[in-house]
């Protein structure tokens, strides 16, 4: 019996992981899962109420135990992680070994344009940062996670992303 596929998609916050991943999974017919989503539910506690409680090192251990929960499963799916998910508890590497890690590659303006625009509060870490402090805090992110992020399987870069685009690079991951 054939493996089934797991696509994990990995990149700064803004890159659209969870707004690709539904659009992704949806053409292919998988289930789509939210990480972040995913630990709220089974905690029954919002993302910043779990970093207040227990600091990021719990937070993360969390999160790497739901990680490795989601890649034992047997059926296929679309996995959308947090942006820092791919740079704790060696989690790319586990990320690597059970599923194919697609990149999206964002430029800096472009995630910049997408999170100023994110009235909603779920991003805490960018709370209350003016316009210079939220380029800083996303050029400081991406220094400290690109070495992360470059070790997945397919890289996307640019803006626009689109389904066809990953799908015609998964038949390309596929054949080589």
């Amino acid at each position: 019996m054939k493996d089934p596929v797991k696509i994990v998609l990995v990149g700064l916050p803004g890159s659209g992981k969870s707004t690709f991943g539904k659009k992704l999974a949806l053409q292919l017919n998988f289930e789509f899962i939210d990480l972040d989503h995913l630990i709220e539910k089974e905690t029954h506690q919002k993302i910043p109420h779990i970093f207040q409680s227990v600091g990021e090192g719990g937070f993360r251990e969390l999160e790497t135990i739901y990680l490795k929960q989601v890649l034992s499963r047997e059926a296929g799916f679309v996995l959308s992680t947090g942006g820092g998910t791919p740079c704790f508890n060696d989690n790319m590497d586990l990320i690597n070994k059970h599923a194919i890690s697609v990149y999206l590659d964002v430029a800096l303006s472009e995630l910049h344009s997408r999170l100023k625009t994110d009235v909603t509060g779920k991003r805490p870490m960018f709370a209350g940062l003016d316009e210079a402090e939220m380029i800083l805090k996303l050029k400081n992110l991406y220094a400290q996670r690109v070495l992360f992020y470059d070790q997945a399987k397919i890289k996307l870069s640019g803006e626009d992303i689109s389904t066809e685009l990953l799908i015609s690079e998964l038949m390309v991951f596929f054949r080589s």
